[in-house]
């Protein structure tokens, strides 16, 4: 029998079908006369993003004030799993206060590629490192009686033509990297909502995934919570109901309601199976309605202190030569744009609009550092100014140190495009080269939610990656710059020497029909370790202005202990991590994996023991051919250090397991082995996925469809090319003016598929007007 069925016994099929779609664009639907309330759902992973006006997806109407915490690109170089449940519980008490039940994240996709829009709001590479905090995230979240609602599943690993690009990726590559994280923040933070993706993977759309809902997250997982779509994420509404999908949002309008009582009424779907589906809604609504948050006062300025405190351990101290940092009694030129207008958050559904903003500039005034003066120094969205450039150059010749504030700019990363480059502006670029020519001691203070390239790293003595740490990130920055606060960042990504290095740079993004992860599970360090490439900065980087001396290293069946002492004249924090690398293998695996990590404060000569758990996942692999999790039998190395490339001790066991023999798929697989990731042939990738993917490119000749977009377009000779070169004309024209985040939510409307025109629209677009369009469109 169903929790609620008692209720279901009650409800028409009819409400039965609208408790499956919202009601409008936020809220769930309610039935008055069974006291079904309605709920709200709303962003943000990073703060609340609660719309006073009329709603819209991409942020264009201006939401309430809220607390903006440094994104999840930002937290995760914290390593800090404390620090991310009291973010949490901090968002989930504004969350409460506002009756929202469901706050719409963490985001934790894999950082594929530098380049994804949206990497901002994903916080690793490393799914280990993604599932743990973003299960502390979700725990503290729903302290407040709010769901934490993980995203986006899965494999949403670009964001051009998101809507309908078709991921194809290999089962080891699927299961060990892009599902893993997701089965550590279900298992372990248990969310009561899950998110799915608005792309296909391997052919079939994220919502009506069997594999993915059925086989995976219900079935291996015992997931028994809500899953809910992307907003205009529904593609079909039946389908997506038997692969186990609760809610569609936003409201259609009706449309997709009708759609499934025709499917009960025909037989194609079973009512018992939506009554189901109904229960577990109702589940969700009742444990979250209003009545049920834990709401309290929120004191706004004790969150805007909590924000500064996770700006301040996320950030990273990247280079320190001749410990030019702290800046000291020094006199300080304070050039770049982003010191007086901070760079904090990233752009689309999760921009915050923050209850204050600290800038960099006027807190290192407030702290009494020797400022000689500032300068803008560039424009910020690009474009060459010899006169601001002077500026800088002049400003920089009175003073001892200078500290350059580069960055991306706010139409660089956002929700729905990705980046054209993993380079800095040019104006940037001079700049820095023209201020190395004349002084010797620059810091440089970065800005920006992912990977960059930094050709001049060799021409400065200091440099400190803020990513975007929110609306306290200007004073966390100053703190860091005065030694106020020791830095303890870790990088959680690789830095590459350039874009061509990356393992997936051949491949990305999927241009039209399919995006093939031709790289495997070769994803960040594991393939730069792997194949024994180097790199910039490597995973797990980040220096401190103290020192950290590791000893007494013990392993047993369950934990790893070893003693860390400050040896330094600094407090400070560490990230210890451990790496497994298994001595001997006859199966494709990275060279070693981070299975572990906490973080440690101390005085200066104080020491303290400290343990990392480990579980039955730390030395397995996903065995294809058993469909299931397996040790292989062998000696590993445990590896414990400050970073991937700065191992302090190691100790190696030996473990029963899987006796593997070298495979015969070696030879096939000729380019994995050997770690030539950017060189994988149609015939080994073929292979390694089983089965052959669809043809990557659009078939220009066919008539486009209700799945098929306005970007489609390009290639029809009458309106749908005028179409597409409007739409064109329109992104091109507001970034003239200067409009970047408009600019990019041009591109939304240029990948939506035709179906969300009649949804999006509640129907004033109706389905036969579509039709009507779409004919006009293949005419020519």
């Amino acid at each position: 029998m169903l929790k609620h069925q008692d209720i279901i016994n009650e409800m028409t099929l009819e409400e039965k079908a609208t408790l499956m779609s919202g009601q409008n664009f936020w809220n769930t639907a309610e039935i008055s006369r069974l006291n079904i309330p309605s709920i709200m759902l709303t962003d943000g992973p990073h703060g609340l993003r609660k719309q006073g006006g009329k709603a819209d997806h991409l942020g264009l109407n201006k939401s309430l004030p809220a607390t903006c915490f440094p994104t999840a690109a930002t937290l995760a170089n914290s390593w800090d799993k404390e620090l991310l449940y009291e973010v949490g519980s901090y968002l989930g008490k504004e969350a409460a206060s506002e009756n929202v039940s469901v706050l719409l994240g963490p985001g934790l996709n894999i950082k594929r590629n530098p380049l994804c829009g949206r990497n901002f709001e994903y916080f690793s590479e490393d799914p280990y490192l993604s599932g743990k905090l973003a299960a502390q995230l979700v725990k503290g979240i729903q302290s407040k009686g709010v769901a934490a609602c993980v995203k986006h599943f899965a494999v949403n690993s670009q964001e051009h033509l998101r809507m309908t690009i078709d991921e194809v990726v290999d089962e080891r590559a699927l299961r060990e990297i892009y599902l893993e994280g997701f089965r550590i923040a279900i298992e372990e933070g248990k969310p009561k909502t899950i998110m799915t993706s608005y792309n296909k993977v391997n052919g079939e759309y994220a919502n009506e995934n069997t594999h993915l809902l059925q086989d995976i997250l219900y079935g291996e997982w015992q997931y028994d919570g809500v899953v809910v779509t992307d907003w205009g994420g529904n593609n079909d509404r039946v389908k997506g109901l038997i692969a186990g999908n609760q809610l569609e949002m936003p409201s259609s309008g009706g449309i997709t309601d009708e759609e499934i009582v025709e499917a009960v009424q025909s037989g194609e779907l079973e009512e018992s199976l939506l009554d189901q589906r109904v229960s577990e809604l109702l589940t969700l609504v009742f444990e979250t309605m209003p009545p049920q948050l834990s709401k309290g006062e929120v004191d706004l300025e004790a969150h805007h202190t909590k924000a500064q405190e996770a700006a301040k351990k996320s950030m990273v101290l990247l280079k320190n030569e001749e410990d030019i940092l702290p800046i000291g009694d020094a006199s300080v030129a304070i050039i770049g744009d982003f010191a007086t207008t901070p760079r904090y958050q990233g752009a689309g559904s999760s921009l915050i609009n923050p209850t204050k903003l600290d800038n960099a500039l006027e807190a290192l005034q407030e702290l009494g550092v020797n400022i000689v003066g500032y300068s803008q120094g560039f424009k910020r969205y690009g474009g060459r100014s010899n006169k601001l450039k002077t500026e800088a150059l002049q400003l920089a010749k009175h003073a001892d140190k200078v500290v350059v504030f580069l960055g991306l700019d706010e139409g660089s990363e956002a929700e729905g495009i990705d980046r054209n480059t993993m380079e800095l502006p040019d104006n940037q670029l001079e700049l820095i080269n023209e201020l190395a020519k004349i002084h010797s001691s620059i810091i440089v203070v970065l800005s920006g939610g992912a990977v960059i390239e930094l050709p001049f790293v060799s021409q400065v003595k200091g440099m400190v990656h803020g990513y975007l740490g929110g609306q306290g990130s200007g004073k966390a920055i100053a703190d860091i710059l005065t030694g106020k606060t020791n830095p303890s960042g870790k990088l959680a990504e690789t830095y590459p020497l350039r874009y061509e290095d990356v393992p997936s740079a051949p491949y990305y993004p999927g241009k039209e029909v399919t995006a093939e992860h031709r790289e495997s599970i070769f994803v960040g360090y594991r393939y730069f370790d792997s194949a024994n490439r180097p790199v910039l900065f490597p995973f797990g980087h980040g220096l401190s202005y103290t020192k950290f001396e590791y000893t007494n290293l013990t392993v047993d069946d369950t934990r790893v202990r070893c003693t860390i002492k400050n040896i330094g004249d600094f407090g400070g924090e560490e990230v210890v991590q451990l790496y497994i690398k298994p001595e001997k293998t006859n199966i494709l695996r990275a060279n070693r994996e981070l299975k572990g990590f906490t973080k440690v404060y101390l005085e200066p000569n104080e020491e303290k023991e400290v343990m990392i758990e480990l579980d039955q996942h730390t030395f397995q692999y996903f065995d294809t051919k058993e469909d299931k999790w397996v040790t292989e039998q062998g000696v590993y190395e445990i590896q414990i250090g400050s970073s991937i490339e700065d191992i302090r001790l190691t100790e190696s066991i030996e473990l029963e397991g899987k006796q593997t023999s070298e495979e015969e798929l070696s030879d096939r697989l000729f380019n994995y082995y050997h770690k030539n990731i950017h060189h994988i042939s149609d015939e080994e990738f073929h292979h390694l996925l089983g089965f052959t993917p669809p043809n990557p490119l659009w078939d220009r000749n066919k008539q486009l469809g209700y799945n098929d977009t306005i970007a489609q377009g390009k290639y029809k000779k009458g309106l749908g090319k005028l179409l597409y070169f409007i739409t064109l004309a329109t992104k091109k024209t507001l970034e003239k003016l200067g409009k970047p985040l408009m600019a990019n939510n041009v591109m939304f409307v240029m990948n939506m598929p035709f179906r969300q025109i009649p949804r999006f629209s509640n129907g004033k677009v109706s389905e036969k007007m579509l039709d009507r369009l779409l004919k006009w469109i293949n005419l020519w």
